[in-house]
């Protein structure tokens, strides 16, 4: 499809929405609500699932919002994920400027969807680059920090007061004009800094700084890792990466602070990701940043965030979902900020949510005409936000439902690995699987018919989300996906007796049509388009 035809027709999908939203005559305010190990984002006093869409870091302006709303629209997000910056609300020192945030309300108000502001201040993917241009050019007074050999490295120092105080500041006036001028709540939550952390040099090695790494671990920080005595004791090679994850929180949690005095809105930090499983080379990783390793520091040190997010480039399935479990912790809510926006990222969308993730985001994604390939797709085409309409279209009736279930109920989920093997578990009495890349109809082993597969068979899609509702029924949601029910200690008499296709309304389960014979015979086959089941099985008598 034609990029300019491509854009007229999601302009036309969008122009449907002039009225404001139902949510727009006032709210509560939004809360990571955790209990029992599990979390839910609570938007107008109810859990909220978060169909979100990150736009490129250039579209935070009022004349490129225009190419971003019909690409929500066309793969069904309710929520935006979007920047303003520093050097926008504050280009001369003392004067703000919030002509960008007014339009952005107003739209998002006018197209039904919520926002997650991303606040780009003293670190955009450990960089400066955000910051005003009198902060960029006054390295006396707002610093860099400084690599072994004295020389300046391009990160702002975390430990300059003047920097922390200027960065609070501005943030805190960004927060004041959502206090004043959101009263609907549009946004829900809020993103202090963005990829925090520096590369290649992983502390600030200044003498102020060389004075406080001789010292001993504060304590809270002894007391939440079990650790003592100075940095290099307690931490030993990675206490260069320590030193600077410790003054780095900090400082983020106090710009966070002083924003959530002003308007508590949920507040969290996104990580520019280390391997899922090695501890990483302190000079090989943006050292500071929230990874999965050093989580214990972030939550000792800013403990006004609510949680860190995993920002996901990395295309190998299994190290996908290995960063899913390092983020997805009792004291730390499961949500994916930034994903490739790669038609292959898709899939992992169910695993998020099946794991109890409470908002999944594709990054860059508007017409604005930026690809961020390799990290992401080649060209936003039809097929690409279609990838991702899917998944969201089958959410988007029932996303609250779904929250509420996920924050009370047992769930699961899985996407096609790289190797196509596939998944199970144990939900109940239920063995619950997934395969891959099989028609609707008859078995892989079959002789009799065409043996080819379907088209689709070898492509990285596929995935499922379920939720045990009862000691009988399951809903079960995916796409691209055989799901099969068997009794999980090998009984003979466990039947599937029914699968309904339907939706929620007012929260009760209303049925449109249920699946039997063909659609049923050969598991339970989610294929091309957004469909939502309930699945009741039982125990016949043997006797």
């Amino acid at each position: 499809m034609k990029k300019t035809a491509l854009i007229a027709s999601l302009a036309m999908a969008a122009s449907v929405f002039a009225q404001a939203p139902a949510w727009a005559a006032g709210s509560t305010l939004p809360r990571i609500e955790s209990k029992g190990g599990k979390h839910a984002l609570i938007v107008d006093g109810e859990p909220y699932l978060m169909l979100g869409a990150q736009a490129n870091n250039s579209s935070n302006y009022p004349d490129m919002l225009d190419a971003v709303w019909p690409v929500l629209e066309a793969m069904h997000a309710n929520t935006l994920e979007i920047p303003v910056a520093w050097e926008q609300v504050e280009p001369v020192e003392g004067k703000f400027d919030f002509t960008y945030l007014q339009a952005l309300l107003d739209a998002a108000r006018a197209h039904d969807k919520r926002v997650v502001l991303l606040w780009f201040g003293t670190w955009k993917n450990t960089s400066p680059s955000y910051t005003p241009a009198w902060v960029k050019l006054d390295n006396k007074r707002f610093p860099r920090m400084k690599a072994p050999d004295g020389s300046d490295h391009y990160v702002l120092t975390p430990l300059s007061q003047s920097t922390l105080d200027a960065d609070r500041r501005a943030f805190v006036k960004v927060m004041e004009f959502l206090r004043d001028h959101d009263q609907q709540n549009t946004v829900i939550m809020v993103q202090p800094e963005n990829e925090t952390g520096s590369y290649r040099v992983p502390r600030d090695y200044s003498a102020a700084a060389d004075k406080l790494f001789a010292q001993k671990i504060p304590a809270v920080l002894a007391k939440k890792t079990g650790k003592s005595g100075t940095w290099e004791q307690a931490f030993g090679k990675q206490a260069p990466r320590a030193f600077q994850t410790w003054h780095v929180a900090h400082f983020v949690n106090e710009v966070a602070k002083a924003g959530r005095a002003v308007k508590d809105l949920p507040m969290y930090v996104n990580a520019s990701l280390a391997g899922p499983s090695n501890v990483p080379d302190p000079t090989g990783v943006a050292s500071g940043g929230p990874q999965w390793d050093v989580l214990d520091i972030w939550k000792a040190a800013a403990p006004d965030i609510d949680f860190a997010g995993p920002d996901i480039y990395d295309r190998d399935s299994a190290n996908i979902v290995a960063y899913l479990d390092k983020y997805n912790r009792a004291d730390n809510a499961l949500m994916v900020p930034e994903i490739g926006n790669a038609k292959e990222f898709a899939r992992f969308f169910w695993p998020t949510i099946g794991k109890g993730g409470i908002g999944f985001a594709p990054f860059g994604m508007d017409a604005t005409g930026f690809y961020n390939y390799p990290l992401g797709a080649r060209a936003l085409d039809e097929e690409t936000m279609g990838a991702f309409a899917l998944p969201y279209a089958t959410l988007e009736p029932i996303m609250r439902d779904w929250a509420k279930i996920a924050f009370t109920r047992p769930i699961w989920g899985a996407a096609k690995p790289d190797d196509g093997a596939a998944r199970e578990t144990v939900m109940g009495k239920w063995k619950i699987s997934a395969d891959w890349g099989q028609w609707q109809f008859g078995e892989k082993d079959w002789t009799w018919l065409p043996s080819e597969p379907p088209e689709w068979a070898d492509e990285p899609v596929g995935g499922l989300a379920v939720a045990q509702l009862s000691d009988t029924e399951y809903l079960v949601m995916g796409d691209h996906v055989r799901v099969r029910f068997s009794p999980a200690n090998g009984e003979t008499n466990g039947v599937v007796l029914s699968v309904e296709e339907g939706t929620f309304e007012d929260g009760k389960w209303v049925t449109s049509r249920v699946w039997n014979g063909d659609q049923t015979d050969y598991g339970i086959n989610l294929i091309d388009r957004p469909q939502v089941l309930k699945v009741t099985t039982g125990f016949y008598s043997s006797k």
